[in-house]
């Protein structure tokens, strides 16, 4: 990300160092940046194997019935809640202040969104940066987090991170890579890169239902320019659209539901681009159900298509879930917003639809603590749940008249902006 508020202090001469080296490979590359993916040689991609994982309360799918199969079609609706949020956004003073000079603590992070969230029968969320031991801790512009953030994300009741970003090289392939395996070892599947070439389609199973879902990034700062043309293809999904096309359209052949992260689009730009537009549409062409848009660090408007009698939904961007990113550090009172998006969808005699979409507005709370940062203040990070704020709800008179105020605007302002019609 270009985040141009973020002057944060270097912790050591050293990480100066290779802070500005990392901008002279990104002021070679910047004239690749845009158009890489249209340039590179891309490899054939593994698209048959498909990673299917389910609870011990989903149906055996050996068992379950295809439309190959019609004999078998069940008569019962079955039906499933999905979740998905924005960018989760480690800087430095985010996991610094939550440093007590022994431990992290990351637990109340998600704490207020966590009914919401674990209430899903599928929570996808945005892991944004790299986890990465063998590299200095770091924020903007090489963000590198400590891995015990897997623990409070885990906590929150989300199953599924997107590591499809242009900060995923940010420690290089071992950062993609381990940042994918401390995921995995913690229960959690990832998608958008892969550690091994093998790897294929991530196809979840659902309440019976199987649901494809595919992150693709628009680039990686420039610092593809340092990998080989096999290692890019073995591990990274960009934007290239011949590759995007055969992964959707392979996807709708092995599951019942497709969901696409994309990032791309103009940061801080409350409207998508006609880039984001066009592209995100011919998502759906292809077989796309849902399009959760990425990348801009704020909120952008949602559209409804109608395809062959069924509706499909794009919202363009999700916004910020968790950063410091805020009207205090940007001027731009956006960037602290965001939005879980919550959709059903109905499996029945074999076709599997879009039935309902809902917004809820979130908004990071910011408070300072009695500890420092970088001889600066350090501070408690929340997300909390707009809607709760609201009149009437059950968190309205837990905070001071400006702070209940700001988040009030928040929940009236990205609804707003959102425009739902569905």
């Amino acid at each position: 990300m270009a985040d141009w508020w973020d002057n944060m202090r270097s912790s050591s001469k050293q990480d100066k160092i290779k802070r500005m080296e990392f901008y002279g490979i990104c002021i070679l590359s910047v004239f690749t940046v845009t158009a890489g993916f249209l340039t590179r040689p891309s490899a054939q991609e593994s698209i048959e194997t498909v990673q299917e994982t389910k609870t011990s309360t989903e149906q055996n799918q050996d068992a379950s019935p295809t439309p190959s199969n019609p004999q078998s079609l069940p008569t019962k609706k079955q039906v499933a809640r999905i979740t998905a949020s924005g960018d989760m956004l480690y800087h430095d003073i985010v996991y610094g202040s939550a440093f007590d000079g022994t431990s992290y603590d990351f637990k109340n992070d998600y704490e207020q969104i966590t009914p919401l969230v674990s209430s899903a029968d599928l929570a996808i969320g945005d892991f944004e940066g790299t986890i990465n031991p063998n590299e200095p801790l770091a924020g903007y512009p090489l963000f590198n987090a400590p891995e015990e953030v897997i623990q409070s994300i885990k906590d929150a009741g989300y199953d599924v991170l997107d590591l499809a970003h242009n900060h995923i090289l940010d420690t290089g392939i071992e950062g993609l890579k381990y940042t994918a395996n401390a995921f995995r070892k913690n229960g959690l599947d990832i998608f958008g890169v892969k550690v091994d070439p093998s790897e294929g389609i991530l196809v979840k199973e659902v309440n019976g239902i199987k649901v494809a879902i595919l992150g693709f990034a628009y680039g990686f700062n420039g610092i593809e320019a340092t990998l080989t043309d096999e290692e890019y293809n073995n591990h990274l999904y960009d934007l290239n659209m011949q590759k995007v096309k055969q992964l959707i359209q392979r996807a709708e052949e092995i599951a019942d539901f497709t969901i696409v992260l994309p990032q791309m689009g103009e940061e801080y730009h409350l409207h998508p681009t006609q880039g984001q537009i066009d592209t995100y549409r011919q998502m759906i062409e292809w077989g796309a159900d849902v399009v959760f848009g990425g990348h801009p660090h704020v909120i952008e408007p949602t559209e409804t298509i109608t395809k062959d009698g069924e509706k499909k939904f794009i919202i363009y961007s999700m916004g910020n879930l968790l950063s410091n990113q805020r009207v205090e550090t940007l001027e731009n009172i956006w960037t602290e917003r965001g939005v879980i998006m919550d959709i059903t969808i109905e499996k029945e005699n074999g076709k599997t639809i879009l039935t309902s979409v809902k917004a809820h507005p979130t908004w990071v709370s910011r408070t300072e603590i009695d500890r420092s940062f970088m001889e600066g203040p350090a501070y408690d990070y929340q997300v909390f749940l707009a809607e709760n704020y609201m009149p009437g709800g059950p968190l309205e008179h837990t905070v001071d008249k400006e702070t209940l105020e700001r988040i009030q605007s928040a929940y009236t302002e990205v609804n707003e902006l959102l425009n739902i019609k569905f």
